[in-house]
Formats: structure tokens, sequence, C-alpha cells
């Protein structure tokens, strides 16, 4: 991946966009379980009142609490609070919500900061608890044995019933008050400070609705607006989601056009020697199912590489936080859950590297079963390529089936995992709730901490599960784009200037093919000029084509030179020298389209007469004639609506139209019957008397009237001369002669 990593670098803009908004959503979606605890904890268990420093209280009320509170936090309290009369101006906002203050006084907590509340709330709650023990114990004799005494003079359990407790507590010396403060505390000292918070907003509760104050009106009203915000927050998270999954798919298929379009420019750059290193089923599958994987594992990295981890370790701090005693399910899980991840992909790792060969495998002979259908049928080996296909399809599909069936077991075993967490959750925080060490709210938020941190290593492990078989293709892709082209255009080119000629010259050059023992072709010497023609026989595989393909640069010549007008064609672009040739290769190709778009290959600019021309010249006029959309015939792709010799003489042609100086055909009439051959040969040399024409053949009737034969034999030149001059001098093309033509015809 990191060999094509340059390929993120345009979105780079986009790429941080979506990690931003990852940490967002992230964020968001760890809340959902904090308010969802609030919900229950406040809103249902406190009807809605959430803090131990009351918004209001009796007169009587802050007079209890302060016997039991020290100098300095009776004075922050009275600080924070303040007197109401009724029947006031000052009373009016207020009568409503306190109908109590109609009939008395009542103390009403002024706008205090958090910190200022936080700061209340221990010394508060204490006081509450203090208070409302011994409210029990006054209205209940039984309660006030329970809790028994301060030591010394004063023993609860020991008072007349219906005696004022406040009254004689606020009588004693301050000691004593603190003695009786600390014996009740020492009681609810186990609680831990969140449970005597939750004990004393009960007290709270009780106030309010000695004030008057309708708690049922509270309670909605809390669970209302806390649910507000998570269906916002719920929200916020759902236009982040479809957010970065814009952002990752635009990112996605960006780089899988890059990447194809990169892919394709470079192919279009390679020789025959690149062509042999990556076959054309493999190059097909890198531009197509290996680009389609790594923009499905690009998707899947920008939404989970960063959301995943900050889900897992943000969950994870949310949690302890709710429940500190109970780190240890999470860890277990996570333990378990990582060990089978790791097992999975240990196993599915080297089937995942073999995929991408086996797909080629399938591409390969399925092309070849397509192109070859016609000997296939002719030769009746339809079955055979059947049993060949199946076994490509049968090794592709058992390795896809082995991955697959490794990678169904990570489902079923997480959601176990998942399951047997949530009930050891369950059993452990009931017994953390019946210690009175949690509350129900807090053990529901870390039961879905513990989902979220579960699912976000079940996210990165989908992406472990792509990521491997994503590797292999962007090696695959990179070991293209990586590819240096053995034939290049030189740093200082030259120019094929405007009075070019076009005489081709080899000058002592011999030739290898890449990674060859031994060359094909050996010290090879001759002129092709201008105005003549110049064709080359011999035997199959004399090397006749390697010559001519040597002058357009589809190789490059081992030793020696190609010259063009005393310039060596390595010294001039790719681009120049090719735009002086019109080449028509063994294989007649056309391209899908039609005729006109055919022919236009060559020169898109040129007239409708100088298309007619050349289809005239090449002696496809007739059969174009015949159809009834002339030049705006379709052609089918490969050309497979017409014959080979219509292709060919399609393929002659399109090198017409383009009118270059130098013409090579290699072995492009071999598909015309002999009397379109003399015709189109004779209006060739009629209509191409100032260029150099080169043809490669094997028939002695098509360049019997060439100024220049060259016979090759073993990529030798063994004869070079004219039709006649080598009937005298040369065995080799004596013998070609004599097996096509016989002595009559090769005198005349």
């Amino acid at each position: 991946m990191l060999r094509i990593r340059r390929y993120l670098n345009p979105y780079m803009f986009m790429f941080t966009v979506a990690v931003i908004l990852l940490f967002i959503q992230a964020n968001l979606d760890l809340a959902l379980p904090d308010y969802l605890s609030r919900i229950v904890n406040t809103g249902i268990q406190q009807s809605g009142v959430e803090s131990p420093v009351p918004e209001a209280m009796r007169q009587e009320t802050l007079n209890h609490l302060a016997l039991f509170l020290s100098d300095a936090d009776e004075t922050a309290v009275r600080s924070a609070y303040t007197l109401i009369d009724p029947n006031t101006l000052a009373a009016d906002p207020y009568e409503e919500t306190y109908p109590l203050l109609q009939e008395q006084a009542i103390y009403v907590r002024q706008d205090l900061t958090d910190e200022e509340i936080d700061a209340l709330k221990e010394p508060m709650s204490q006081a509450l608890l203090v208070v409302s023990a011994l409210q029990r114990a006054m209205d209940d004799p039984e309660a006030a044995a329970q809790m028994g005494g301060g030591g010394g003079a004063f023993d609860l359990s020991r008072l007349p019933a219906g005696a004022d407790l406040f009254a004689l507590i606020g009588n004693l010396p301050a000691t004593q008050r603190d003695q009786i403060a600390s014996t009740i505390n020492e009681q609810f000292s186990a609680l831990g400070a969140s449970m005597i918070e939750q004990t004393a907003v009960i007290q709270v509760k009780a106030e309010y609705e000695a004030l008057g104050v309708d708690v049922a009106a509270l309670q909605n009203s809390y669970i209302l607006r806390i649910g507000a915000l998570m269906l916002g927050i719920t929200l916020l998270s759902a236009v982040a989601t479809i957010t970065v999954g814009y952002l990752s798919a635009k990112i996605a298929a960006g780089i899988g056009r890059d990447l194809r379009s990169d892919i394709f420019r470079k192919v279009e750059s390679f020789s025959s020697a690149e062509f042999e290193k990556f076959p054309t089923a493999s190059l097909i599958t890198r531009s197509t199912n290996d680009i389609t994987q790594l923009q499905m594992v690009t998707m899947f990295m920008v939404r989970l590489v960063f959301y995943a981890p900050i889900m897992g370790i943000g969950g994870t701090i949310r949690a302890i936080g709710k429940g500190s005693s109970m780190w240890w399910t999470i860890a277990v899980a996570v333990i378990v859950l990582v060990g089978v991840i790791a097992v999975v992909i240990s196993i599915a790792m080297p089937r995942f590297q073999v995929v991408q060969k086996l797909i080629d495998r399938i591409n390969l002979v399925a092309r070849e079963h397509l192109s070859g259908m016609m000997v296939i049928r002719a030769f009746n080996m339809q079955g055979f390529e059947e049993k060949r296909f199946d076994k490509a399809n049968m090794d592709l599909t058992d390795n896809t089936l082995f991955i697959a069936r490794i990678t169904a077991i990570m489902m079923p075993v997480m959601m176990l995992i998942l399951n047997v967490l949530s009930v050891v959750i369950i059993w452990v925080g009931a017994q953390q709730v019946a210690d009175a060490n949690m509350q129900v709210g807090d053990v529901m938020a870390f039961l879905q901490y513990a989902m979220q941190i579960v699912f976000s290593f079940l996210m990165l492990s989908m992406l472990f599960i792509i990521l491997p078989r994503a590797q292999v293709s962007a090696e695959r892709i990179a070991d293209v784009l990586e590819t240096e082209p053995i034939i290049l255009d030189p740093a200082n080119p030259q120019r094929l200037n405007g009075s070019f000629t076009g005489t081709v010259e080899f000058r002592n050059v011999s030739f290898r093919y890449p990674g060859a023992d031994a060359d094909v072709l050996h010290n090879l010497n001759f002129v092709a000029r201008p105005g003549e023609t110049t064709a080359f026989i011999g035997s199959t595989g004399s090397g006749k084509s390697t010559v001519v393909n040597l002058i357009p640069r589809f190789f490059d010549v081992s030793e020696g030179q190609v010259l063009l007008d005393d310039v060596d064609i390595r010294d001039v672009t790719q681009h120049d020298l090719r735009e002086k040739i019109g080449y028509v290769p063994q294989k007649g190709v056309l391209f899908s389209g039609t005729i006109e778009s055919n022919l236009r290959y060559a020169d898109e600019f040129a007239s409708v007469a100088e298309l007619e021309t050349a289809v005239t010249i090449a002696q496809a006029a007739n059969f174009i004639k015949s159809k009834p959309e002339g030049l705006l015939t379709e052609i089918a792709q490969g050309g497979t609506n017409v014959s080979g010799g219509q292709r060919q003489r399609l393929s002659i042609a399109r090198a017409l139209v383009r009118k270059p100086p130098i013409y090579i055909f290699d072995d492009s009439f071999s598909a015309l019957d002999f009397k379109t051959d003399a015709a189109l040969r004779r209006a060739l040399y009629a209509n191409t008397e100032d260029s150099t024409i080169l043809i490669v053949t094997q028939r002695v009737s098509t360049v019997k009237n060439a100024e220049q034969i060259i016979v090759l034999d073993q990529g030798r030149i063994v004869g070079k001369g004219t039709h006649e001059e080598l009937m005298e001098s040369c065995e080799t093309y004596q013998e070609i002669a004599l097996s096509q033509l016989s002595m009559e015809e090769l005198s005349s």
C-alpha cells in the first residue's frame, strides 16, 4: 500500500475533513450512553432532580441543615441562597413554581456556576442525610432506637416521642452536634460519594414536594430535555456519518480513477518486452479487479481506521469511569477477540495472496476461449476447453470458499463473545447495584460502552480481512506503475526536419529479444530509399517482421543503428518517429465504432474525399458501397463483423489516410486473393511514388516488381537485389520462388 500512497495526496483535504468528522462522530456516539445513564439515574430514579443542592428550600430546612455544617460551609450555603418573602415583587417569578411561597418565605438558590454548585454538593449531601435521619427518628421510634445516639447526655433512643430533635440539638454544644452527625454519617460511609449524593437527592425531592413543586412535571421535563439532546446528537452523528461516507466514496473513486488512468498511460508506453512480463489478461485484472479491491479498502479505511480506535479507546476510558470495578470484563473480552482475529488472519492470509493470480488465470482462459471460438469448434475441443475453464474456475471457487468459511466464523464467534460479555456485565453490575457501589444507569452505560468497544474491534477485524487482499492488489498495481519501459525518449531529442525524405538505413544492426541468449538478427545492412519498394522475404522465423518492427521502435536494436535520413531513430521522440510512418500489422486490427472512425484513427481531420481515395486505393470501396450506411457502417469490437481480407484492406486504407513518407506493410496482403493483391499493389505504387515502402511477405508475386528484395535466413541477409538478380544469385530466393510459381510465371 505504501508504494502507491502518493495517490492519496490530491485528496488530503477531503481526507482531513473526513478524519475530523470521524472524531466528532465518535465523540457524539460515545456521549449517548452517558445521556442514557442520566435518564435512568436522574430522570427515573431521582424524578428529574439533578443535584443534592436544591434550587429552593424552606427556611426551617436551611436552619436544620445549618446545625450540621461547619462555619465555613454554613457561610457558603447561606451566601448561595436568597430569602424570598411572600407577597413581594421578588416572589412573583417563583410563586407558580413554588406554591408554598404564597404562604411563607423560602430560600431560592442564586445563579451559581457549576464549580460553585460542585463545591456545595458534599457538605449539603452529608447535612441532608443527617437531617433526614433525624426526621425519621422523630417520626419513628424504632428508627431512633436503630440509630442509637451520639453518646454522653444525648441518646436518640431514650428521647420521648414527639420531641423536637432539631430544637434540642440546636441547644447542644457544637462538639455534640458534630458527634451526632458523625455517628449518622458513619452508617452511610460505605455507600461512596455517588450513592450519598443520590440518597441526598431523595431528600431534595421530598423538599420540592413540601414546596408544592409538580415533581411529575419536573421528571417529564428532564426526560424530554435529555431525550431531545440524545436525538440531536444522533442526528448530528448521522450527518457526520453520511458526510464521511460521501467523502470516503469520493476519495476511493478518485484514487481508482487516477490509478486506472495512470496504468492505461503506463501500458501505452510499454514495448513488447514489458507485455511479455505482464500478460494481457493480468493487465486487465490489475486495471479492473485489483483497483476495485483498492477502492473498497480505501473506503473502509477512511471510514473505520480512525473511527474504530477512537471508539475503542474512548469507550474504554468512559466505561472505566462508569464502573472501575468491572474493567476486567472488557479486558477479558478484548483479549479473546484479538486472539480470534489473529488466528483467522494467520490462516486466511496465504489464501488472500493467491486470489488475484487465480483471477488472472480465469481471465486468461476465458479470453483465449472467446478469441479462439472458431478454432475450438473446428477441432471439436469444446469439452477440453470446458475442463480447462472448470479447473481454473474451481481453483478460484475453492480458494474463495475457504476464505469465506474462515471469515464467516468470525461473526458468530464475536457475537458469542458479545453476548457472554453482556451477561457477565449484567451479572456483575447487579451485584454492584445491590452493594450500592453503582447505579442502574451506570451499569446500562457500562454495557453500552462495552458493546461499542467490541464493535470497534469487530470493525477493525473486517478491515484486517480485506486489507491483505488489497495489499496484494496494491503490490500488483505498483509493479506495473513502477516498471520503466526499455524504450525511452532521449533527454535532448533531435527533430526530423521539414525536408525529411524517408530514407531508411540499417547499419550493422543486430538484435536479440530481452532475456534471450542469442541474437535473432545478425549484422544487417541495407538502405530503403524514397520512391522505391523494399521487400523482405524468407522462410517462417527468419526475422522479417522483427526487422520492420525495429523501425517504429517497437524494439530497440542490440547493436548498430537504424537511421532515418541519417538520424538515429533513438535520437528522436517516439511520437515524431511514428508520425512519419504508416504501419499495417500482420493481423488487421479494427476498433469498435464505424468504418469512418477507424480510418480517421490515422488523421482525425481528414476530409471525406481523402477517406474515399484511401479506401479506393486499398480496394475496399466496393464492399463499403455495398453497405447501406457506407462509411458509417458499424464495426464490432475487433472487427469481427467483417472478413479477414476486409479487415486488412481497411487497415491499409487507414495507413494511406495518414499520407506518411514511410509505409510498412507487415505481411498485410496475406488475406487477399491474387487478383485483389495485384490491383492493390498497382494502385499503391501509383499513389505512393514518393514514399519509402517496406513490405514483408511470403508471396513472391507480391515482391516481383520491388526495386529491392532482401532475402533473410535465420536472421541474416542471404540475398539482396531485384527479382531477376536474386533468381540468378540467391539459392534461398530461388527455392522460395520455385515453390510458389512456375518458371514461366517467374520470367513473365
